[in-house]
């Protein structure tokens, strides 16, 4: 890999992306980081529009887990190579190790940044996305937090001068509403006064699945779903009369559906 490579970075707490970011630009001052994301949404959307060279990708991250991002990437950037970044136990070291799957545990030592960047530029075994997506089912199951906290069961949102309690299983699906969210039910709109960012890692990511950068849809409300010739999707509903888009690249998601 020539010394004028490209990356993105993928970590949703701001200081340690911050700090990996500037610890690249000590380590490999050539490198050119096309894009800084704070979710695995926006990384997804990043591999697809820049196809970089590396993706530093955080594993626990709100919605999208890092390992979903890379097994997305397959698709979105089959060139990419991916390093994680992990505040794993030896348990799963051993399983990348295993893997031959680069990573850097943190807080980010620079002298082990140093040896990744070392790899990276002497394109030595590391896998490519597409090698990698085949290792990732078996590596799924480290991406679950330790300790979850309880997905939510009801919200409140507000319809006008009107409060509903909704109930989760009856949203069909969430649509980003600028700094807030649009929850969509069978009965209609209603607004939630909090980001679909915070709100993601609250939902019970067997049933919620995100499917755009804007949208996450309740598996259960889908009647079924159809992809184009672009490689976009598609989902027609259960109980509501529009479709919405699954992005290219979060089409990967639905592979195994």
């Amino acid at each position: 890999m020539n010394d004028t490579a490209s990356c993105i970075v993928a970590e949703d707490e701001a200081l340690l992306r911050q700090a990996l970011v500037a610890e690249l630009a000590r380590a490999w001052p050539a490198l050119r980081i096309l894009a800084e994301c704070e979710d695995g949404a926006s990384a997804i959307d990043a591999l697809a529009e820049h196809q970089p060279d590396v993706a530093f990708l955080d594993i626990r991250m709100p919605g999208l887990t890092g390992l979903e991002v890379a097994a997305a990437a397959a698709e979105a950037s089959p060139r990419t190579r991916i390093v994680f970044v992990t505040a794993y136990d030896q348990y799963a070291i051993d399983a990348f190790d295993r893997g031959a799957i680069d990573y850097l545990l943190k807080p980010v030592k620079p002298e082990r940044l140093d040896a990744t960047v070392a790899r990276l530029q002497a394109q030595d075994s590391l896998p490519d996305a597409a090698a990698l997506a085949a290792l990732l089912d078996k590596l799924s199951a480290l991406s679950k937090p330790a300790e979850a906290t309880e997905p939510l069961t009801w919200l409140t949102a507000s319809a006008g001068r009107e409060t509903r309690l909704i109930l989760i299983d009856d949203v069909a699906y969430f649509r980003a509403d600028q700094k807030y969210t649009t929850v969509v039910t069978a009965e209609g709109e209603s607004l939630l006064r909090t980001s679909l960012r915070e709100l993601l890692p609250r939902l019970d990511g067997n049933i919620f699945k995100q499917i755009h950068r804007s949208t996450i849809v309740n598996l259960k409300a889908i009647a079924g779903i159809t992809r184009d010739d672009t490689g976009r999707g598609t989902v027609r509903l259960k109980q509501r009369p529009e479709t919405l888009t699954v992005s290219q690249p979060f089409m990967t998601l639905f592979k195994h559906m």
